[in-house]
Parts: structure tokens; sequence; C-alpha cells
């Protein structure tokens, strides 16, 4: 009986509460309009932008390698070669098996990673091997390195379409037992020169097989070129993941009375990408003018081109007066720019320090509390088709004069060159990217379209 009378007193006190209010907005405390803070939308379309050269990039030890040659009607051709030091099986001096061998077959397996950029449907591309002419050595080589290979005589040749999701079914050679077929993960295969192969590891001398050093100073290594088959083909550019690409090698061993056959395979100690590009006439007029603000500006992969963006309009706010809720900048590809081929997934933001080094702006560094790396951006939204980045602690501080703007570069970046820490992605990458061939053409500083790029400004005025 005690619990219904504590029920019914506190149903009584909640009608009190509620009866006593004049109306359902008055509930809570009342606003003195003098002392009220509001946010102000500013969209600064004073944004300067010039399409620049992005920096020479590391192309040696890359999770994914780029082959290709591709023709772009915007942006002109790109073409990239790979240099493969090849090694002894298992890495180590190696021992020819006994008996009599007879090499039925000898294939270069390079393993397709993802990323494939250009025609994969109309496009035939022939691929071809020669020998290195200098050494590939564990060291870091760029995109720039031209490699001396002996152009004039082919080891191997493959004539193909680009079917990089597509696994394959091959035979499967099983020592002292019965052979067998097995479906493989998307590759490229080779065939590759018999000779060679006898010449230099079965037929080869002992000292040459002692080390691998040996074997390579003795072979130097291998060279990938990939051609289109017709010139009026768009091409492509493929990505390989050469970690796990070899050369196998499929022989018949005659030992007495015993013949088997087996597989030996020869991995890769290195590998590095040559790429080069040769612009088309409106992108080197671009290059040619880091003046003037440009109403269209150009982003591709592989080294290529970056985007270099200012904001002299930030005078206009008085530092003392306003505090920044939110500030990003957006960028929007050109309408229709993104047929038949598609803008870049993803790109990076950075600024430069006094030495003019590569450095995260505030909403991107670990280094600044304020920072939120998580939910910096640069990710291709598909609906609104835009890039945004959420750089509201680096024009808080350029308004503050607390940094100085050194240059400040938008550039290409693959999905998956994350910077981690303690297992835990902890942001984008800021170095320059041979990982992915995309390219995105998008409004500069052209006014008359509604799709220029700008910065989105909300701050609070604060009131003395």
């Amino acid at each position: 009986m005690k619990f219904l009378r504590l029920d019914l007193l506190t149903l009584l006190i909640s009608l009190f509460i509620f009866n006593s209010c004049k109306r359902q907005d008055g509930i809570g405390l009342g606003v003195d309009p003098s002392n009220e803070i509001n946010g102000t939308l500013v969209v600064d379309s004073n944004v300067i932008v010039n399409t620049r050269p992005e920096d020479p990039v590391v192309t040696s030890a890359l999770t994914k390698t780029p082959l290709g040659n591709f023709t772009d009607p915007e942006f002109g051709t790109t073409s990239a070669s790979v240099a493969l030091a090849l090694t002894l099986p298992n890495n180590a001096a190696y021992t020819v098996p006994a008996g009599t061998l007879t090499i039925d077959s000898a294939v270069l397996v390079l393993q397709y990673a993802d990323g494939f950029y250009g025609d994969s449907i109309a496009t035939r591309y022939t691929a071809n091997v020669y020998q290195m002419q200098e050494k590939v050595n564990s060291q870091t080589y760029y995109n720039t390195k031209h490699w001396q290979a002996d152009l004039g005589n082919a080891l191997g040749t493959k004539t193909f379409t680009a079917r990089t999701h597509d696994s394959l079914t091959i035979a499967r050679i099983r020592a002292d037992t019965v052979d067998t077929v097995q479906k493989v993960a998307p590759q490229l295969r080779i065939p590759f020169s018999k000779s060679f192969i006898y010449n230099n590891l079965f037929n080869a001398n002992g000292s040459q097989l002692a080390s691998v050093l040996l074997f390579q100073n003795a072979i130097k290594g291998l060279y990938v070129k990939l051609d289109k088959t017709q010139a009026s083909s768009a091409g492509g550019i493929l990505q390989l993941a050469l970690a796990s690409s070899k050369l196998d090698v499929f022989y018949k061993a005659v030992n007495g009375a015993t013949i088997d056959t087996a597989t030996v395979s020869l991995p890769f100690s290195s590998y590095s990408a040559e790429i080069t590009h040769v612009y088309s006439t409106a992108i080197q007029a671009s290059l040619n003018d880091s003046t003037n603000s440009q109403n269209t500006f150009y982003l591709q992969g592989l080294s290529g081109l970056r985007a270099k963006v200012s904001f002299p309009g930030l005078d206009k706010f008085n530092a003392d007066s306003i505090v920044l809720n939110r500030a990003e900048l957006v960028i929007t590809p050109q309408p229709g720019s993104g047929i038949p081929y598609a803008p870049l997934p993803k790109l990076t933001m950075y600024q430069l320090d006094i030495a003019h080094q590569r450095t995260y702006i505030q909403d991107a560094s670990t280094a600044d509390g304020r920072a939120q790396p998580s939910i910096f951006g640069g990710g291709y939204n598909k609906t609104k088709k835009e890039y945004h980045f959420l750089v509201t602690s680096y024009i808080q501080d350029l308004i503050r004069k607390k940094t100085i703007d050194y240059g400040t570069y938008v550039a290409p970046i693959d999905t998956t060159e994350l910077v981690t820490s303690n297992g835990s992605v902890t942001g984008t990458s800021i170095r320059p990217s041979a990982q992915t061939a995309a390219r995105t053409i998008a409004v500069g500083s052209d006014k008359s379209s509604p799709y220029h790029i700008k910065l989105n400004i909300i701050y609070t005025r604060i009131r003395k």
C-alpha cells in the first residue's frame, strides 16, 4: 500500500511541473538575444589552383608494381616497364638434378594485383621479355630510372586481353606421382625461352650456381615491356604482385630407367618500374602556367600530376573575432570526364614545411591534438561526385598566422596506401604514388561553373 501511495505522489508532482510551463517550447532556459551564438556559412570560391608535376616516386619493392601502355585522349601516353632481378631456386646455391634433363616449357608467371586502369575489353596487348644489360640490385629505385636491356632479342612474348580478375586452370606437375590440374589466381603467363634456362641453369658451370650473387652477375635480370597490338587502341596499365611472381620451369629428368617430370621455380629478389609520361597539348599548357589560377586542373597517378592550392581569401576574416567550427575543401570532377575512365578513387592532401619537405596538415597529423585522421577525407563520393577534405584546424591556423603556407597540395593516392601504427590505421600516405594509374579532371577556379573548387567555412563570431 505504501508503494501505491508513492506512485500517486510521483504522478501528481509530474503533472504540477508540466502544467507550470506556459508553452511547449518554453521548457528549459531562456536565451538572451545579445548572448546568442550562431554559426555562419561562408562559401569561399577564391581558391587558387594549379596543375603541377608530381615528384619522382620510389618503384622498388612495391606491393603493386605497374606495367602497361595507356593512351588517354585527355592526358596523353603513359608507359610502365618492369625490371626484375631473377634469383636461384629457394634464393640459395643450386644443385642441378641428376640425370638427363629436358625442358618441356618455361613460363614467366606475373601475378595480377587489383588496380587495372584502361581498356580491358577491346585492346589486345603484347608483353615482351628481354635480358637486362645491368643488374637490378636490392636498393631504392625511382620511376625515372632508365633501365638498359637487350631490346633486340626477346626471350618471351605473349599476346593477350587483360582479364585481371579471371582465375585460370593450369597443369600441376607433381614429383613421383600423377600430374593433375589446379585453379590459380589471376595471372599473366608468358612463354619463356627454354634455351636461356638450359644454358644459364641446367648447363651452367658450378661457379655460376654457387651463389645468388654470382648467378645474378652472369644473367643480370629480366626486363618486361607491354605494347598495344594496334596503335589506335587505348591500352591500359596493369598492376602486378611481383612478390608472389616467378619463373616456372617444367622439365623431364631421365635417370637410368626412371623418368619423371618436375618443376623448379626462380623467384625475383628485387624489382622496380620505369614510368614515363608524354602529355597532351592541354596538359602541357597547364604545366607551363604556374602563375594563374586554372579553370581546369588535372590529377594523375603513377607519379604523374598533382595540384597546388592556396587560399588568399582568408584575409577577410578577423582572427580575434571568430572561431572556426568547420572548414571543408570540396573538389568536383568535370561533369562527364569520368566516362569511360573513372576518376581517382582517393586523393591525399599535405603541406610543405620550411625545408619544402612533405608533412601532414594539422587535421591529418597524429601529432596535433585537434586532428581527426579517420574523418579527414579524400575519398571519392560516387553519389555526390565530389572529394571532401576536412581542414578546420589548418585554415584556423592560417587565419591566425600560426602557420605559413609554404605550399599545399592535393595528389593521387591508392586506397591501400595507408599509414599504420601498432596495427591500427592512423591516416593516408602523403608520398607520391605509383600504385594507382587512375586520373581526375577537376573544375578549378571557374566561378561560372557550379562545380568549381571551393572552401566551405562555418564560423562563429565572438561578441565582445
